[in-house]
């Protein structure tokens, strides 16, 4: 009878034993299914969190401060005249100018470069407001993650004009820098000769350079003869860029700059009028192309191409500058907010 009762005792203790490590298990699985379900409730919370702060960023943020102007200047087109109004004028208007500087003056950053410069322009803000200019093709700052992509300006100038001038630059440099030995020094040989011989310096190819700066780091964009490359370069020409001059309008553009971003380009208007900058760097020695020159370039795929940008470029900034007046030309454009309910 005793051996019964200690081995139904033995058997009850194993039962509420095992009971009891069930009910522990129970309890701890629970916990953790609990404690799962609510982590993304937590993310969720602070991703809510974070949306608002970003939200209340953007509704501060100080347009005329953290002004960023990108002038990716092409060669040849009468930027440094531009630029050194911005250099004589910065330090009256509160702003910095910032020259870019590539390696062998190539056009295109390094894949790496491109994450630091973006963020670099990005996020300093000692420098804002500020203007950066170089030769430098397009880059899209919206592909890195960015929050305010910065303003892009740029000139161009009739591609055969560009062409003979820069040709011309390399052989006796300019009044800008008359003591400086350029790169193709003593070499006589004028553009009509060289046309005429089908030397490399005149080849129509080199006028390549206006519809790849507008393109941008892709390699397509290039290409010499690329219509993808002509065909991007008018979309961001259009969609990327605040504004497009043309270097035989220079004072429009700057007038248009001046009315548009007062915060960094007072005063330029009267400045390049009255100041000795207005013309401020002009190609030594250089002669006009005969028409048998002229006639041969025109032929070419590329000046047509690069032509087609050019005149694509001055009909947008022709038609800006006709919007800013009022169609009887008396009155600047203007606009209002009225109708607005509820009251």
């Amino acid at each position: 009878m005793r051996k019964m009762l200690s081995t139904t005792k033995q058997w009850l203790f194993l039962f509420a034993a095992v009971c009891l490590m069930m009910v522990i298990g129970y309890w701890v699985l629970g916990s953790e299914v609990k404690i799962a379900a609510l982590k993304p409730i937590t993310k969720l919370q602070h991703s809510a969190t974070a949306l608002e702060g970003s939200l209340l960023t953007v509704d501060n943020f100080d347009y005329e401060e953290q002004l960023v102007v990108l002038y990716n200047r092409v060669p040849k087109t009468g930027s440094t005249t531009f630029v050194n109004i911005a250099y004589d004028l910065c330090k009256r208007n509160r702003f910095h100018v910032l020259h870019i500087n590539i390696t062998a003056n190539s056009h295109v950053l390094s894949l790496p470069n491109q994450v630091s410069f973006v963020r670099n322009v990005t996020k300093w803000h000692e420098m804002k407001p500020a203007l950066y200019h170089g030769h430098v093709a397009y880059l899209d700052f919206s592909k890195f993650q960015i929050a305010h992509n910065p303003i892009y300006i740029n000139i161009v100038r009739k591609p055969l004009d560009r062409l003979v001038s820069y040709y011309y630059f390399l052989r006796y440099g300019d009044n800008y820098r008359p003591n400086l030995v350029r790169k193709k020094a003593g070499n006589k040989i004028t553009f009509d000769e060289c046309v005429k011989l089908k030397q490399p310096d005149c080849d129509p190819k080199n006028m390549w350079l206006q519809i790849p700066f507008f393109c941008g780091h892709a390699a397509e964009c290039w290409e010499p003869g690329s219509q993808w490359a002509l065909d991007m370069a008018k979309t961001n020409l259009v969609n990327k860029y605040f504004l497009v001059g043309v270097t035989e309008q220079m004072e429009d553009f700057v007038d248009l700059l001046e009315r548009s971003l007062p915060r960094m380009f007072h005063g330029f208007r009267e400045y390049y009028q009255h100041s000795n900058k207005s013309n401020l760097r002009n190609t030594l020695n250089k002669r006009p192309p005969s028409e048998t020159t002229v006639a041969a370039i025109m032929e070419s795929k590329i000046w047509k191409m690069e032509t087609e940008l050019y005149e694509f470029a001055l009909a947008q900034f022709e038609f800006t500058k006709r919007k800013l007046m009022q169609p009887d030309k008396k009155q600047i454009q203007r606009f209002m907010y009225e109708k607005v309910k509820p009251k």
